[in-house]
């Protein structure tokens, strides 16, 4: 038996052939479109949820006297009226000029968000008075000033009883007291951020409270000047004066990093952002809160990354670990026995093939623990424990902190 091939569409006129085809284009089309706008709207969906989630964690920090040398001083009218000002200031929530009781002149504002510094914390519990809450937001909104003010949601205002600052990551963390429960914001995971994923940036830009902007991560591992110790993010969501010290936010509405910088020329957004990844600014906040500073640890060498370039110069295998370039004399890695040209493979169990990936580990480990190092040197790997100094005084030894 053979099969005949279906004629019946040969058969039919070719102006009906075309309208069938316009038809099945014409479906096609409206299928992606409606596609599309499903996509649009679960995305929009996202974005509402994740605000709806981060917005009550969100605050407004005032800063007040900062630039007062003494009680009651403030600029005069002239230089007053030089300050720049948007002209759609009022339309944000008003803050007083002067602090309540008449000392202190405004002179900052900024955005935080409210945390628990010790969630992740194995040697400490949370607080065990219910009303006592910390805020984390930049040091440079804080920095020097005589008093500090959070506005939560709904205007409520609450006087900061403890500030702490790191200008190094510029990360403070501010105490304030709430007969009212409080909203803790929830931690995200700042590690697993990759570039091209939708963030939204929270905070007051211009006063304007709870402001919620969306964009994507643009790029990892920026570094600035101004804030040596952080490794930044950079983001396309927008940032304006005023939203420093914000959350940056996943779409479920964690916390992956605060809002820190904006590169500009004119002093507002022009598309490019920084925050301190949250897996950093949460470290430095919980030595903020428990300890009123943030406490590093070294052993006093200078390091260097073995790219192509550098491990051909010192015939070594590039990305094999990190090479020891310099070391101070009388240092933890001195006293240890670290020699110059040797490669770091491992500290505390973790390999390491970045110089600034083993500076933060090496960092965060208490000061005065003994640490393990697993060393190549000429072709054989060896192990060296040292004991870690303080940041500021790599020769220090456990003797010397003890006095």
């Amino acid at each position: 038996m053979t099969t005949q091939p279906n004629r019946s569409l040969a058969k039919l006129p070719l102006l009906a052939l075309l309208t069938i085809a316009a038809l099945f284009t014409s479906l096609h089309a409206v299928h992606a479109d409606e596609t599309a706008q499903d996509s649009a709207r679960s995305l929009s969906r996202a974005f509402r949820d994740a605000a709806r989630e981060a917005n009550p964690s969100v605050v407004t920090v005032f800063s007040y006297g900062q630039n007062q040398s003494f009680t009651g001083d403030s600029p005069d009218e002239e230089e007053e009226e030089s300050d720049e000002e948007s002209p759609d200031d009022p339309v944000g929530p008003t803050p007083p000029k002067q602090s309540e009781d008449g000392e202190f002149e405004l002179s900052g504002l900024g955005s935080g968000v409210i945390i628990n510094p010790f969630a992740d914390s194995a040697d400490r519990d949370e607080e065990s008075d219910q009303s006592i809450y910390w805020v984390m937001t930049n040091n440079h909104v804080i920095a020097n000033a005589k008093k500090v003010v959070v506005q939560l949601p709904g205007e409520i205002e609450l006087k900061a009883e403890k500030v702490h600052g790191d200008p190094a990551s510029d990360i403070a963390v501010l105490q304030v007291t709430s007969s009212e429960p409080l909203k803790i914001a929830q931690y995200g995971d700042s590690k697993t951020l990759d570039i091209g994923d939708w963030v939204l940036a929270i905070g007051s830009p211009f006063k304007l409270d709870a402001t919620v902007s969306a964009g994507i991560i643009s790029a990892k591992n920026r570094s600035l000047e101004r804030i040596r110790r952080s490794r930044l993010l950079q983001t396309d969501a927008a940032i304006n004066p005023g939203n420093s010290g914000g959350p940056l936010v996943d779409l479920d509405g964690n916390v992956i990093a605060i809002n820190t910088a904006i590169a500009t020329r004119n002093g507002s957004y022009q598309g490019i952002g920084f925050a301190v990844p949250i897996d950093q600014a949460k470290w430095i906040a919980r030595e903020l809160a428990q300890h009123g500073t943030v406490r590093r640890s070294t052993i006093g060498i200078t390091m260097v990354e073995l790219t192509a370039k550098m491990a051909k110069t010192f015939q070594l295998t590039e990305g094999m670990g990190v090479l020891v370039y310099q070391i101070i004399r009388d240092s933890s890695a001195d006293r240890a026995g670290l020699k110059q040209l040797d490669v770091i493979t491992e500290f505390a169990g973790q390999e390491f093939s970045k110089p600034i990936d083993l500076r933060e580990a090496i960092e965060r480990q208490p000061v005065g623990s003994t640490q393990t190092f697993k060393v190549i040197r000429k072709g054989e790997e060896i192990e060296i424990e040292a004991i870690l100094a303080p940041v500021d005084d790599p020769t220090a030894t456990p003797a010397d902190e003890e006095e």
